[in-house]
């Protein structure tokens, strides 16, 4: 799992590791490895051009001297110097002794065009906003320019703790972070900016003992999570869920849905609702109730919403069922915040999975701000509702319920999965892991987990749908428990 933490607690333990190192070490540590990764990307270092775009921070202390590595096995280095008067004085006489030359940021666009490797090393993590006005053309030139931009630790002009970039921010085709992944690392818009991100150990230990931001499953963590039939299994065992989704006008989103159930392992799947036709026409091994959730059967989660239109009825009955309830699309907009909260306060799991607009609409607000600052509108909705919270987009992002601890990031994502109906899967997908005794956190992380693994693999035959996706869910899971 990638773990991802504030920078006052990567601040705190580089504080405590410092203490017990000699002065200057823990730099040296991170030169070495940044060093290291840029000579990987160039390849060859001897004759390279390398321009490092310097602030004054220990953020371009770690240029420096990493530049001065680079130096002295061949490569030109040229230090642009955002604030002469306040560059790191160590990291600066270091490079001039290996070799490598001083100048001053105005008029340095062309050498930055020019250079096969720029080093973004303008602002550390712990800045706050856009790029000053004096680093903008700087930034945009490494962009056009023909060389690999590498940022220090974080490209400069994101924000490290939220994801945010409130402004013009340099976009990195590399980021090598330090001693622990920063949450802008794994949630977009920032996660854009970073590029392809590699991590060095610099020895930070005390962060593992501290309470992350936002954790990152891998294959191994999904795996754990991910239900396995056994010799006495039995379809109450495995867990039987129940889907009240569809209506006249969207009825397929209710075969997805159950698609999407019977497809992430659930023993049986009940629907309820306008759609029973289609659903067993696709799906003959479906349980097809008319007479609402309260009475179709046993079930250990239900799936309300999707395609749902105004039956405001359906998803009122569905909330005051004790089991596990995922609630999507139309019943998102029909579920109050009271009922929702009730439900908490009964001490039964309740997971919401809103896009960037239904989640805007929820909170009142616009979705651009959603989508600017996704950690934040997703801890609130959590707050506000009483319960887990999975926000759809670029990065999917799963809270607890009330927005507490750590924010789960889910890796898999691909812009393929912007197809109509692809939601639909994914809530019957969550709803058979919430039935199989996911906790709702874990449930929302491994659907979103396998869902965007699904929807790799059928870009392999793009153009992609929602059945696509649903037909490769078995795929999916069988390569995260092969790991």
């Amino acid at each position: 799992m990638r773990t991802a933490y504030s920078v006052e607690t990567v601040r705190a333990a580089e504080r405590e590791l410092m203490a017990r190192l000699p002065e200057g070490a823990l730099m040296q540590r991170a030169a070495a490895g940044l060093a290291a990764a840029c000579a990987d990307v160039l390849g060859r270092v001897y004759g390279s051009r390398v321009v490092l775009l310097v602030g004054s921070g220990d953020n371009g202390g770690d240029a420096l001297y990493a530049g001065a590595r680079l130096a002295r096995r061949g490569a030109g280095v040229r230090a642009v110097l955002l604030a002469p008067g306040r560059a790191h004085a160590g990291g600066l006489a270091a490079l001039r002794r290996a070799g490598g030359s001083v100048m001053a940021a105005g008029g340095a666009e062309a050498c930055v065009e020019q250079a096969d490797l720029v080093v973004d090393g303008i602002v550390g993590i712990g800045g706050k906003g856009g790029l000053r006005e004096e680093a903008v053309p700087l930034a945009e030139a490494a962009r056009r320019g023909r060389g690999v931009v590498v940022a220090v630790d974080l490209p400069s002009g994101v924000d490290a703790d939220t994801g945010e970039a409130r402004g013009a921010a340099v976009r990195a085709d590399v980021t090598v972070t330090f001693g622990a992944y920063k949450p802008g690392l794994l949630i977009d818009p920032a996660r854009e900016y970073a590029g392809v991100v590699r991590f060095v150990d610099i020895g930070l230990e005390t962060p593992g003992a501290r309470t992350p931001e936002v954790e990152a499953l891998q294959h191994a963590d999904v795996a754990r999570l991910l239900p396995a039939p056994a010799a006495e299994s039995d379809k109450y065992r495995r867990g039987v869920v129940g889907v009240a989704a569809g209506s006249a006008r969207y009825p397929g989103a209710a075969v997805l849905a159950v698609g999407g159930a019977l497809r992430g392992g659930a023993g049986a799947v009940r629907y309820v609702g306008p759609a029973g036709g289609a659903v067993l026409a696709r799906h003959p091994e479906t349980l097809v109730s008319e007479r609402g959730p309260a009475r179709a059967g046993r079930v250990q989660a239900w799936v309300v919403g999707p395609g749902a239109g105004d039956d405001a009825a359906t998803v009122g009955e569905v909330l005051a069922a004790d089991v596990p309830v995922l609630i999507d699309a139309d019943g998102l907009r029909l579920a109050g915040v009271e009922a929702v909260r009730a439900r908490g306060a009964r001490r039964v799991p309740t997971l919401m999975t809103p896009h960037a607009g239904e989640a805007a609409a929820l909170l009142g607000v616009e979705r651009e701000e959603v989508e600017s600052g996704r950690l934040a509108a997703v801890r609130e909705l959590a707050g506000r509702y009483g319960a887990a919270v999975l926000l759809k987009g670029s990065t999917t992002l799963v809270a607890e319920a009330g927005g507490g601890g750590a924010v789960r990031v889910n890796p898999t994502g691909t812009p393929w999965l912007a197809t109509a109906g692809s939601g639909d899967v994914l809530s019957g997908l969550g709803g058979s892991l919430l039935a199989a005794g996911l906790s709702a956190v874990d449930a929302g992380s491994a659907a979103a987990y396998l869902h965007g693994l699904a929807g790799r693999f059928a870009a392999e035959g793009a153009p992609v749908s929602a059945e696509d996706v649903a037909g490769r869910i078995p795929e999916a899971w069988r390569s995260v428990v092969r790991g």
